[in-house]
């Protein structure tokens, strides 16, 4: 089987929707190793170059000129034989040829129709039009969680039948013990605290790292904060001001996944209280990590964080402030659910999602037509 990928995201995103493409070709060239893989985009860049160092990986240089991407790598696909394409980040090509192929789709989630308030007019259209474009030109729709699926089929009105769940996992790094000199490093480094709590992701109003400071204010608890600055920032900086916290929480950027790793072992707690996530992959890092995990109790975060993670209403400070006093008072259950969550995330372990995704691969090409 020959399938090929919209490699923009792959090539060009350090995080998020780049972390995605690049884990996802990964798991399957590793475990399915007779199959060939095709990336297409414009150029290549340094991202991803250990997996384009697997024999089954092949880079494709797509046609040049404007909107391409839209336009001609589909085309090309085909005219490289490939028996799918997979859109990995919520679009399809808009133009085919008349050659056999297979479409499938990857949608992460619809949060800017759920809380429109966090995206421009502008862009709630645009990206609307793009997913239902592929929604209803797909062969078959990835949704990474239950509650992205419910979503589709509420919003795009995209049948059920049409529909798999097929769970993200995450990069290695998470999943190997760092040694005590590795940990010892990364502390050192960075300047971090002897116990801290950790939160992870874009600093941005629905990620709610606001309500993550109001919940330590009164304690002496010390805050790691690993992620990109937005606009929301100065208003999380300025009440740190207020409140004279400013040597109390860290912000840190440009760290590499290794040392992410660390900083996630390091750490007593991982707080993540998200209004909403259509996945939420630092809880699946954190859970590889070993460490014990405060979320929130909707969207996919439960499907995520399972039955041993705490879980709150990300609105109610009182809440959280009162679940992480809780764990941070108490060694021996966080150690407690932070080994159940081992336990649980080996359903996020890259054989199930390459296993998961090669059936739906698979499923397509056995279709009579």
């Amino acid at each position: 089987m020959k399938i090929a990928f919209d490699g923009k995201r792959f090539f060009n995103n350090s995080s998020g929707l780049g972390n995605y493409s690049r884990d996802l070709v990964r798991v399957l060239a590793t475990h399915f190793p007779a199959h060939e893989y095709l990336l297409l985009n414009k150029s290549k860049t340094a991202k991803g170059e250990s997996i384009l160092s697997l024999t089954n990986v092949d880079f494709i240089p797509t046609s040049k000129g404007n909107l391409s991407r839209q336009l001609k790598m589909g085309k090309d696909a085909q005219n490289a034989d490939a028996d799918v394409f997979h859109g990995l980040s919520g679009e399809l090509p808009l133009k085919w040829n008349k050659k056999p192929i297979r479409k499938v789709v990857t949608i992460h989630d619809l949060i800017f129709l759920k809380f429109p308030k966090y995206y421009s007019f502008f862009d709630r259209k645009i990206h609307l039009w793009k997913f239902r474009q592929a929604a209803n030109q797909a062969d078959r729709v990835i949704a990474i969680s239950e509650q992205t699926k419910r979503d589709i089929i509420h919003y795009l009105k995209v049948p059920e039948h049409k529909i798999n769940v097929v769970y993200q996992g995450c990069h290695a790094a998470f999943k190997s013990k760092k040694t005590d000199e590795e940990r010892s490093v990364v502390k050192l480094k960075y300047s971090l605290p002897e116990r801290f709590i950790l939160n992870v992701g874009t600093i941005e109003e629905r990620k709610n790292l606001l309500n993550v400071v109001k919940a330590i204010t009164d304690s002496e608890i010390p805050l790691v904060v690993v992620g990109k600055k937005t606009r929301y920032f100065g208003h999380v900086q300025k009440y740190l001001i207020k409140n004279k916290m400013q040597q109390r929480v860290h912000f840190l950027e440009g760290v590499s996944m290794d040392e992410l790793a660390a900083i996630y072992q390091l750490a007593d707690i991982f707080v993540y209280p998200s209004v909403y996530e259509g996945f939420g992959i630092p809880v699946i890092e954190a859970l590889f990590s070993g460490t014990a995990i405060i979320t929130s109790n909707r969207s996919s975060l439960p499907e995520a964080g399972g039955p041993d993670s705490l879980y709150v209403d990300p609105y109610n400070v009182a809440d959280l402030k009162a679940k992480v006093l809780f764990l941070w008072e108490n060694k021996s259950e966080r150690d407690r659910r932070a080994e159940k969550g081992l336990r649980y995330v080996t359903k996020f372990e890259d054989e199930e999602v390459a296993a998961d995704l090669m059936r739906v691969y698979e499923s397509l090409l056995n279709k009579q037509e």
